[in-house]
């Protein structure tokens, strides 16, 4: 019997065999689902880069509802671009099941369509619909809407926040307020409405600090609204569409309920998905992501089973033997910066930071000394890159935008979370964080 990896790269290769001239929209349907399977399996995706490159595809080519003659050059453009995206990841897809169906379906449908391997190969257009398409669609019904399903009697919603920016600092819908290493992948949310994961790796090598460089969410589908779709992000790639290319939630009576919005092109996205009244703020600041959600209360504890629900790191925050004591570090970087005074001086990095110099940069752009000012702080001094500052300030900005009470914008202290489930062992003595810190700032410690 064939090995079970074997078996299912033959299965995916014949799934492209004896396909005749009309075969180009079952050929199509399969990259409608390598987005979910990509996500069910997410060491696939990277760095592996053909999921972008069957989405540049798939908006490219969707919008027409068959392939005949007349469009033959437009979709033989497209192919030579597809092959193209291919070819410049192949090094990196080597064994890749997703890849590997996708380098024998172009070959396949280029010959099916009598599309030269030479030509142009212009960028994918953007996905056009016909009239009357559900992208167009402003009559969704009232379920669909969350707000408007509300009964006149009953009391309006209360809405939550959790964002997740920097080295990465958690603020959690309890307005608990924690840092954290949790490097590789960890979920943010899980409910019955919606997953989202981020994977989060050292800013430098062998370097304690971390940032998110990946982002998936998954929309559920969800009864007449929306289908399921997948939205990824990662580092140096912002996307304003979905996997599949589409901008809303799929061909149901109320798809408008979901929609993306490019803000700022490959920094800024938005996603409004009104049929659970949640918003999604997306940024790219410098090589990685934050994150942002308001959603209601209802929605976030909606989940099937809570005592499984102990990762879900906006819901119970990050597990105590993943937290940093913030205030344990300021007073190492305090002893650290007298003994740098009182020894000599030596050569610095450009990029280096002071505790001093790190107050002063982070002054500029959030004047008020709350816990998004000492995140700043701390991220300066650690990473020693500049567009940490700004992750910080536009994660206030957020919360600014999203969370429902004024009155809470601005956090003081930190949260060291000893709920059941998230224990570990006592905190770090001092010695190891100044020992900690000056790995992370070698240049600026004496030896």
């Amino acid at each position: 019997m064939r090995p079970l990896r074997e078996r299912i790269v033959v299965k995916a290769r014949a799934g492209w065999m004896g396909m005749g001239r009309g075969a180009g929209s079952t050929a199509l349907g399969l990259f409608q689902i390598l987005p979910v399977f990509l996500c069910i399996f997410p060491s696939v995706t990277s760095p592996c880069k053909i999921l972008k490159c069957n989405s540049e595809f798939w908006a490219a080519t969707s919008g027409s509802h068959h392939l005949g003659t007349e469009e033959a050059p437009e979709f033989c453009t497209a192919l030579r671009a597809y092959a193209h995206c291919t070819r410049r990841t192949a090094r990196t897809c080597r064994g890749d099941l997703a890849y590997h169906s996708a380098a024998h379906g172009i070959d396949d449908l280029m010959a099916q369509h009598n599309c030269s391997k030479d030509g142009p190969t212009s960028q994918p257009r953007l996905r056009t619909l016909p009239p009357g398409d559900s992208q167009e669609r402003s009559d969704s019904p009232e379920i669909c809407h969350y707000e408007k399903s509300f009964h006149k009697h009953s009391a309006a919603p209360n809405y939550t926040h959790c964002g997740l920016f920097g080295d990465p600092h958690l603020r959690t819908f309890t307005d608990t307020f924690q840092t954290c290493k949790v490097q590789g992948a960890w979920p943010l949310i899980d409910n019955n409405y919606l997953n989202v994961q981020v994977t989060n790796t050292p800013v430098l090598p062998g370097s304690t600090a971390t940032a998110t460089s990946k982002l998936t969410i998954i929309f559920k589908s969800f009864q007449e609204c929306v289908d399921q779709k997948v939205y990824q992000a990662e580092m140096d790639e912002l996307p304003a569409a979905f996997a599949d290319g589409s901008k809303n939630g799929g061909d149901k009576h109320g798809a408008n309920s979901l929609k993306i919005t490019e803000k700022v092109s490959g920094q800024h996205i938005e996603i409004q998905a009104k049929y659970i009244g949640t918003t999604i703020v997306v940024r790219q600041v410098g090589r990685y992501l934050t994150f942002a959600v308001r959603m209601p209360e209802e929605v976030v504890n909606a989940v099937e089973d809570r005592d499984s629900q102990g990762l879900y790191l906006c819901l119970r925050g990050c597990p105590l033997n993943q937290q940093i004591d913030f205030q344990t570090i300021r007073s190492a970087q305090a002893t650290e910066g007298r003994a740098r005074r009182k020894g000599p001086s030596l050569p610095a990095s450009p990029e280096a930071f002071t505790y001093e110099t790190a107050t002063a940069k982070c002054r500029e752009k959030l004047p008020v000394e709350d816990l998004y000012f000492q995140s700043c702080v701390f991220d300066l001094l650690t990473t020693g890159d500049v567009n940490f500052m700004l992750a910080a300030y536009y994660a206030f900005e957020d919360v600014k935008m999203l969370h429902s009470n004024k009155d809470k914008l601005h956090l003081y202290e930190r949260t060291r979370d000893l709920a059941p489930g998230n224990t570990a062992s006592s905190g770090t003595p001092s010695a190891l964080w100044v020992a900690l810190l000056c790995l992370s700032q070698s240049w600026l410690c004496l030896l």
